[in-house]
């Protein structure tokens, strides 16, 4: 309900969310030169516009010690099904055609 940001109430500006957080990233990297654009994490939606998945990485230091194995375990089981997701997504839902795939 976040998409609509910056408007006057009961004012809806269709596609204003996708054209300032996506259409124009894309605009000012081709201007720039830059090779990615990251659009942040989540939204099945970006994949059609070309924001394919990729990993990422965080650390975190777990000061309690009886939770650092418990946590390394849930993230190892999340990581082998976010890498299942990822592959399921590049294979059939990419809007790039087969070799064409951004860097």
């Amino acid at each position: 309900y976040g998409r609509n940001w910056g408007c006057a109430p009961g004012l809806r500006v269709n596609g204003l969310h996708m054209q300032v957080c996506y259409y124009e990233a894309i605009a000012a990297a081709i201007e720039l030169g830059l090779a990615r654009v990251e659009a942040g994490a989540q939204g099945d939606h970006k994949v059609a516009r070309g924001y394919l998945p990729a990993p990422t990485y965080s650390a975190h230091y777990i000061r309690a010690p009886e939770f650092r194995q418990p946590i390394a375990k849930a993230i190892a089981r999340e990581r082998e099904d976010l890498d299942e997701v990822r592959r399921s997504i590049l294979s059939e839902a990419s809007p790039f055609k087969a070799g064409c795939e951004p860097p």
